[in-house]
């Protein structure tokens, strides 16, 4: 246990460190043991938002309930109470715990659906148990490869992961908050860059020299875009709009390969049918962008969405919701391919 104490109320340090407030202003409450020993309990509350420390502060919107310089311990256990994060935390978790779902279950009971799709006749598509299942065309004899729609999920996964370990450690020391702010950072252009796999890889699938370099394309992009979403300077608060705007010209560069497919299948109704879910991806991860770089609602009404309802919040719903169109596109793509092939 660290010798320094944390105060009760405005979150100071006895050995001069700064969790923001005076550094003597804090509070113990102190009893005699068995032994005859003073015994001293250590209190973590949450403070305000001026006694931040500087590293902390990233939207004066936000006037209460942070967490400031807790020990690893009180850090963990904070993911089963109530402070200006939680939802934060819980909102990307449970998106991980669907998209871990998702993998499995697209590892395993999906390959047969697939297969048993060829044996029906249906001249448009069915939605039956939440399952997308397509038979316009014969069957191709072999299914086509699954590795890109698994980077995607791979990809959701790992950013809704860092972001809910970034969300729920952050409070933990300087340091700490430095590190997963970048692997927070990294997970968003993970996620774009492997969004784009499975639409260029089955848009593509004739089109070895054009698959080739709109994927290595986009991974160049994301690549650029993780090396200066780390930049110390570039993570600040002041930057907020900045980063927002990277990221959604990140996923924007996508129009270029959807368009290209779109110009090559025109004639294909398939080609089309998944176009509405990335129209409704693409809302999504906009409105989200926007709200998150503006901070609305907070900014109009402060301290009213602490707790609930702030714009990293929503933005976090947004994203998984996001995430989950683009799955049931990769869907029929994955149903086109392997019905259609080459042919």
């Amino acid at each position: 246990m660290e010798a320094s104490e944390p105060c009760e109320t405005h979150g100071g340090w006895q050995d001069g460190r700064t969790c923001g407030g005076d550094a003597e202003d804090k509070s113990r409450a102190n009893w005699t043991g068995n032994s005859g020993t003073k015994v001293i309990r250590k209190r973590y509350q949450l403070v305000k938002y001026h006694d931040l420390a500087t590293y902390l502060k990233s939207n004066e919107y936000i006037l209460d309930h942070y967490r400031c310089d807790w020990p690893l311990r009180e850090t963990v256990l904070s993911l089963f109470s109530i402070h200006n994060e939680t939802l934060n935390i819980w909102t990307h978790l449970v998106g991980f715990l669907i998209f871990l779902g998702l993998a499995v279950y697209t590892a395993t009971v999906l390959p047969t659906l697939m297969h048993l799709s060829g044996l029906t006749s249906m001249s448009s598509f069915q939605k039956k148990e939440g399952e997308v299942l397509v038979s316009m065309v014969p069957p191709s004899e072999e299914l086509v490869t699954r590795w890109p729609f698994f980077v995607f999920l791979g990809g959701a996964m790992c950013c809704l992961m860092f972001s809910s370990t970034y969300h729920l450690l952050n409070c933990h020391s300087q340091r700490l908050h430095s590190i997963l702010h970048r692997l927070d950072h990294a997970g968003i252009a993970v996620l774009i860059a492997a969004s784009f796999f499975p639409p260029i890889y089955y848009s593509f699938f004739c089109f070895p020299a054009l698959r080739r370099m709109y994927l290595s394309g986009v991974t160049l992009i994301a690549v650029t875009t993780i090396i200066f979403a780390s930049l110390p300077r570039f993570r600040t608060p002041e930057f907020r709009k900045y980063r927002a705007m990277l990221f959604f010209c990140t996923g924007a560069s996508g129009v270029f390969p959807g368009a290209h497919r779109l110009a090559i299948y025109w004639h294909e109704p398939l080609a089309f049918k998944g176009l509405e879910y990335e129209i409704a991806m693409g809302l999504m991860y906009g409105v989200g962008a926007v709200l998150y770089a503006a901070r609305i609602p907070e900014r109009f009404k402060p301290g009213r969405f602490d707790i609930v309802g702030h714009s990293h919040q929503i933005f976090h719903v947004l994203v998984v919701f996001a995430a989950l169109a683009h799955y049931k596109a990769g869907l029929i793509d994955l149903q086109w391919r392997d019905a259609h092939g080459c042919t």
